[in-house]
């Protein structure tokens, strides 16, 4: 079974570690060991415009730092399918931010947790949430 990772524990799993909970650094050893890890594609938008927008580090290009997480952690990268992208508009979400919803959505769609520290993801009903 796949675990999702959203956007800010791919971040902090890379330069912050210590702002990992325990809970999410158990599943993201467990998601390593059983290279089940997995994030949304739109991810890897949101890093590329941090990285960009000189919110992230600047040392190295957003293309590597992606390619690194992807390698360290056997990361798949999921696509945002027709379903998917159905499913982040129904009204399950009360989140108004359209990457959250799609990683979201990618969770709930593949039957998957999802590591996040987001607090208003934790009130979907129909996703579970580890933090």
């Amino acid at each position: 079974m796949l675990t999702i990772c959203d956007t800010h524990i791919l971040i902090f799993w890379q330069d912050a570690p210590q702002r990992l909970s325990d809970k999410a650094k158990t599943a993201l050893n467990k998601g390593l060991q059983k290279k089940s890890l997995a994030c949304s594609d739109i991810s890897f938008w949101e890093i590329a415009m941090l990285i960009s927008s000189g919110r992230l580090r600047n040392d190295i290009s957003s293309s590597q730092y992606m390619n690194d997480l992807k390698l360290v952690l056997s990361l798949s990268v999921l696509p945002i399918t027709p379903e998917i992208a159905e499913l982040s508009q129904q009204k399950i979400f009360s989140h108004k931010d359209p990457a959250d919803r799609l990683i979201a959505a990618t969770a709930i769609h593949h039957n998957a947790p999802l590591i996040s520290a987001d607090k208003k993801l934790k009130n979907v009903e129909s996703l579970t949430v580890i933090w």
